[in-house]
């Protein structure tokens, strides 16, 4: 089963992980680049807050981790994933270019979209459900 996570839920999955079985995990270039900028510039916000309560050579280890995406979570291309934000925005003009990439990774890769309880109170889930694309919320530890 392949998963999109938001950018909480790739923190997590950095700092403790959060694998279940027979999951391929990917986020997007988006999300990735939202938790980069949290774990290195911080702002006191819900993503920098894990990397504020570590200790400072675990959070060395962590922002390194960020930077350097493993492997083992997929980041889909760009060049697949532009055309079909340009048909996504044509049905949903309100989204940004978060959301729209959102979707679109979804879908480019039949995924189901892990979103943390601060995301699914916007209007990425309306959208997922009307475009038939799975999600869940996945809260944090």
């Amino acid at each position: 089963m392949n998963v999109v996570l938001d950018d909480r839920l790739l923190i997590e999955e950095l700092l403790v992980g959060i694998r279940r079985p027979e999951v391929h995990l990917h986020t997007t270039t988006y999300w990735y680049y939202r938790a980069c900028r949290a774990a290195v510039l911080g702002a006191g916000g819900h993503l920098s807050g894990p990397f504020r309560e570590l200790q400072r050579l675990e959070q060395r280890r962590a922002i390194g981790a960020m930077l350097q995406l493993p492997e083992r979570i997929g980041l889909p291309s760009t060049r697949q994933l532009v055309p079909l934000m340009v048909e996504i925005a044509e049905r949903h003009s309100q989204l940004n270019l978060l959301n729209l990439e959102a979707v679109a990774a979804a879908r480019a890769l039949s995924a189901t979209i892990w979103l943390s309880p601060e995301a699914a109170n916007g209007v990425l889930p309306t959208v997922l459900d009307g475009e038939l694309l799975a999600w869940e919320i996945v809260a944090p530890t």
